[in-house]
């Protein structure tokens, strides 16, 4: 092997930017959860993408928002966090969607930092022409990047001038992480991110963001499979109801659909049970944090 890079890309953008599907993209494999509701990623999730000699960790952050609550400060602590030491920014931006102030504000706050910019337009299959000129032209002008992609996550477009952009950028040194490593998330971490995927997938609207997955019991069989209770916590009994649904088939089918991605993210055959607890103050504990991968904010 040749001179061998790596470095570490923050990705920062608004909710529903398409970060998560932009990392998983570059990766090659799903390493973050993805679904239409905004706020999907909570946490910052490293996906190791690899382009000839280069090893990119790209760091997929929460969406930046005006928080609200503490799990919204701890959310947004952990997007600006995942720019620090970063060798560039990946700024992402819905090409298809109008700026507005979300976008305003996180620029203010992009534009004094002093790592690199790299400009990404994602969902330029949906996006106007017109408006992606004038994206590209007012976003060039005020934060002066070093390079402007217009890419589709969804169908690929793009992606390839943009991963070798990323790998030439890379500083020299040696790789962080194995060459079949694609994450630094935990199984455990995965498991309730698969779990809360489909929460959000098949709930759609129903459900407010504000849920959690909490791994009561994990246990490794002799026999090669894994057996996993996992806690469904949410606010209000109205809300439970919502996620039982008629005779229990709404949990029986994020169960069922939850086991499937599980146990082909592991390999081998999941046992997965799932339990709902009405918690108004779930935000309020210390230990989730430590176990969704956020930092507690005060």
């Amino acid at each position: 092997m040749d001179q061998t890079r790596c470095g570490l890309v923050a990705v920062i953008g608004a909710p529903n930017a398409g970060k998560s599907t932009l990392v998983n993209a570059l990766v090659g494999q799903k390493v973050a959860i993805v679904s239409p509701k905004a706020q999907t990623t909570r946490a910052k999730l490293m996906g190791i993408a690899i382009a000839d000699e280069a090893q990119i960790l790209l760091v997929d952050t929460p969406g930046i928002f005006q928080p609200r609550r503490r799990l919204d400060r701890a959310m947004v602590q952990a997007a600006w966090s995942g720019a620090e030491d970063a060798d560039l920014i990946l700024l992402v931006i819905d090409a298809a969607a109008k700026l507005g102030e979300r976008v305003e504000a996180m620029l203010a706050n992009i534009e004094d930092r002093p790592e690199p910019i790299i400009l990404v337009l994602n969902k330029v299959d949906i996006a106007k022409k017109d408006d992606l000129l004038a994206y590209a032209s007012r976003l060039s002008e005020r934060l002066n990047p070093q390079h402007v992609f217009m890419v589709s996550a969804t169908s690929g477009d793009g992606l390839v001038d943009l991963k070798a952009t990323l790998a030439a950028a890379m500083p020299e040194g040696p790789w962080h992480f194995p060459e079949d490593q694609l994450s630094d998330a935990t199984d455990r971490m995965v498991a309730a991110e698969l779990t809360r995927e489909q929460i959000y997938n098949q709930l759609h609207a129903e459900l407010p963001y504000s849920t959690a997955i909490e791994i009561e019991k994990w246990e490794d069989r002799k026999d090669g499979s894994t057996v996993i209770h996992q806690q469904i916590l949410i606010e209000r009994d109205s809300q439970k109801a919502i996620v039982l649904g008629k005779g229990g088939a709404r949990l029986k089918s994020i169960g069922a659909a939850a086991r499937e991605a599980i146990a082909e993210h592991l390999g081998r055959k999941v046992h997965l049970f799932l339990h709902v607890k009405v918690n108004p103050r779930w935000d309020e504990d210390r230990s989730l944090y430590r176990d969704i991968g956020l930092e507690w904010a005060d």
